[in-house]
C-alpha cells in the first residue's frame, strides 16, 4: 500500500459511522452483512448507511457481492493487512518478528467479494 491509498482509507474511517460499520464488518468475518443489518447493527438508516458504504468500498476497505435481493459487504482483509501492513513498516527498530502478530491478526487472507 502506498501512502495515498493509506490516506484514502484513513480519510474513510475518520467519520464515526464508517468506522462503526467496518468495525462491525470485521465482527462479522468473511461471511458479511447485508446492509440492512449492518444499518440497525450500528443505529443508522438505511440511506444513511448506504453512503458510508460507498465511502468505504471506494477506499477499498470493503467489497460488496449480491445474495438474492440482497447486497452483502464484507471487509477488504488483504487491503485492511496492507493498511496495517503500512503503519507497521520498519517497526520496531529493524525488529519485524515483533509486529508479525499484529499483521497476523488481520483476518482471512481472502475473500470472494468485489473490491471495485
Amino acid at each position: 500500500m502506498d501512502e495515498p491509498q493509506a490516506l484514502a482509507a484513513f480519510m474513510a474511517l475518520g467519520q464515526e459511522h464508517r468506522l462503526r460499520a467496518l468495525r462491525a464488518l470485521v465482527k462479522a468475518g468473511p461471511d458479511g452483512m447485508a446492509s440492512g443489518a449492518l444499518a440497525g447493527a450500528i443505529g443508522v438508516s438505511a440511506s444513511t448507511i448506504s453512503f458510508h458504504l460507498k465511502e468505504l468500498q471506494q477506499a477499498g476497505l470493503i467489497g460488496s457481492r449480491r445474495a438474492g435481493r440482497s447486497i452483502i459487504y464484507s471487509v477488504a482483509y488483504p487491503v485492511l493487512a496492507s493498511l496495517v501492513a503500512f503503519l507497521m513498516t520498519d517497526c520496531c527498530q529493524g525488529h519485524p518478528e515483533i509486529c508479525a502478530p499484529a499483521l497476523a491478526a488481520c483476518g482471512p487472507g481472502t475473500n470472494e467479494v468485489d473490491h471495485a
